[in-house]
């Protein structure tokens, strides 16, 4: 029998996703063979493009919150009491989690099963030896169609992996209903590098008279998403304020915590509604007057508010979705953990922090140590990442590769082939330089930040209150950063050995510059230690390898 480490081995060397990024690029000025080579690796797989009519989809795509999203989505569905199947990316810590059945990553054995049931079948229908295999997000793509074909689901939530109108998931032909969550700008060598543009893309996944939902977005890419709809035959609607759904006998409690993702609440409210609807289920939620008339008025129809069933409640009180949002409590340890990558969803992120930081702040009492953990992968800019997370006041900030172990041990589901640690660890301290040279910027200025647009998100606290984000020139400049070559060894030297679950070996050999033995001392000492762990999905999963085992189990 094939082991499951073996299956993800062979998964990697069909390229990770940075070469997947180089291979899209390439192909962009000709998309339209992009889609048309899924196809043809579908049905070299056994699939034809019809059958997955029979798959239900909802389909969704966006810049921000489209994985949780998805979530609450999927979890909603399952309350009703369907067979859901759950297609996503990336994964935290196992490629497992990419292809769930009923909220649950498939097993191991499922995983192995129809790894090499697909991977052997395309292999076989090779023309000639140099005949290519599908890029690992392709093929996991065509390995979950088949999962959820012949473990007979009642219905797959699909989130699009890049953009949309040429992403390998757009091959299906008659979703029940596709979402746009919020967009921003990311993935600019091959989305565009204007909203608008990115917009196009993401409009992509309408399909002739499939109902469409999105959120509240700038009013260029809501011109965009009207443009596309009219032109592919979409009826596409805006979904309501959150509050609609509530009033006086019903507050809708949410399983993932950050005032954002009240957007993708009623995302997900609208497209399970809708979806149950359109497959003729009753007693779904009737429908309500909206409570007030909507001060904006928008380019395409506002969607029907309705009384969410219980089943819809409860399904957005208990989604449950990792690396979003999270808090770990660990005695005098607190981790806060999301995996923030584009401008808008670092905002979010730092309003998040800010809110739960003072909470715990006031609660305690003694000296509060902030620290953050940082990386971010691909095109993006960290400077301008970093500048946003700067009103935090962090006392340190420590860079490292999304590298759970140095080790390299039992790391297959985290290997990326396309660089080496020598190129990983100078982007980290490239980011260190960055960092400095922004504190460095800013301790200069006046020391409110009046001149940073980025201070606007952090409301003053209430009076009487420990201000966490408070304008203190020397905190500013005692922000001291290092480089650890791992994400365990930055976890290490923040805890100190105070989080009794993190194994800490000799703490003085993870780092030998002075400010690290200096910083040591204070982070035994105070009475908590706050750390956000954040700038890239894959980071977060590195984090939560090494902070929760059970996830590798």
């Amino acid at each position: 029998m094939n082991l499951p480490k073996d299956a993800i081995r062979t998964l990697n060397t069909l390229q990770t996703n940075a070469s997947y990024l180089e291979h899209v690029k390439r192909q962009r000025s000709d998309p339209v063979e992009q889609l048309k080579a899924m196809r043809l690796f579908l049905e070299r797989s056994g699939l034809r493009v019809e059958d997955l009519d029979q798959l239900n989809i909802i389909h969704v795509t966006g810049t921000k919150g489209k994985g949780s999203t998805c979530a609450f989505t999927e979890q909603i569905l399952r309350n009703c009491g369907l067979k859901t199947g759950f297609y996503s990316s990336p994964h935290l810590v196992q490629v497992r989690e990419r292809i769930r059945i009923n909220g649950q990553p498939i097993s191991k054995e499922l995983f192995s099963k129809y790894f090499w049931q697909v991977y052997n079948r395309l292999e076989e229908t090779k023309e000639h030896e140099d005949s290519p295999m599908p890029a690992y997000f392709r093929f996991l793509t065509i390995m979950a169609f088949h999962v959820f074909l012949q473990e007979k689901v009642d219905l797959a939530v699909l989130e699009v992996g890049i953009g949309g109108a040429f992403d390998c998931t757009n091959i299906i032909r008659k979703p029940v209903v596709c979402g746009i969550a919020s967009l921003g700008i990311d993935h600019t060598s091959i989305l565009g590098d204007t909203i608008e543009k990115i917009a196009w893309q993401k409009g992509g996944i309408f399909k002739p008279g499939v109902p469409a939902f999105t959120v509240p977005q700038l009013a260029g890419p809501l011109e965009v998403l009207k443009s596309r709809a009219q032109e592919i035959g979409c009826p596409l609607y805006m979904c309501p304020d959150f509050a609609e759904y509530e009033d006086d006998s019903l507050s809708i409690q949410l399983g993932l915590a950050g005032e954002h993702q009240r957007v993708n609440a009623t995302l997900a409210l609208q497209l399970s509604h809708t979806w149950l609807q359109r497959r003729g289920f009753q007693g779904i939620g009737e429908h309500k007057s909206p409570k007030q008339i909507p001060s904006v008025k928008w380019p395409f129809p506002l969607a029907p508010v309705f009384r969410p069933s219980v089943p819809m409640v409860e399904g957005l009180q208990n989604t449950v979705w990792l690396g979003r949002s999270q808090i770990l409590q660990r005695g005098p340890i607190s981790y806060y953990i999301d995996g923030a990558h584009t401008n808008s969803s670092v905002k979010a992120c730092v309003r998040w922090f800010h809110q739960v930081a003072l909470n715990e702040e006031r609660a305690g009492m003694g000296a509060v140590i902030r620290v953050l953990v940082f990386n971010a992968t691909g095109e993006r800019d960290t400077a301008a990442l970093m500048k946003l997370l700067q009103p935090c006041h962090f006392d340190y900030a420590l860079f490292c590769p999304n590298i759970s172990e140095v080790s390299g041990v039992d790391i297959a589901d985290q290997q990326n082939y396309n660089v080496t640690l020598e190129n990983i660890l100078t982007r980290c301290l490239e980011n260190q330089k960055k960092w400095n040279r922004l504190m460095e910027e800013r301790s200069c200025s006046d020391h409110w930040g009046s001149s940073l647009p980025v201070d606007a998100l952090i409301k003053e606290s209430p009076r009487g209150a420990p201000l966490l984000f408070r304008p203190s020139s020397e905190r500013l400049l005692n922000c001291n950063s290092l480089v650890f070559p791992c994400i365990s060894h930055a976890l290490q030297w923040a805890t100190q050995g105070r989080d009794q679950d993190l194994p800490c070996p000799d703490i003085n050999l993870l780092h030998h510059q002075p400010v690290a033995s200096s910083g040591s001392v204070l982070l035994r000492e105070a009475a908590r230690v706050q750390i956000l762990i954040t700038g890239s999905l894959h980071l977060v999963g590195g984090a939560l390898k090494v902070l929760d085992q059970s996830l590798s189990q």
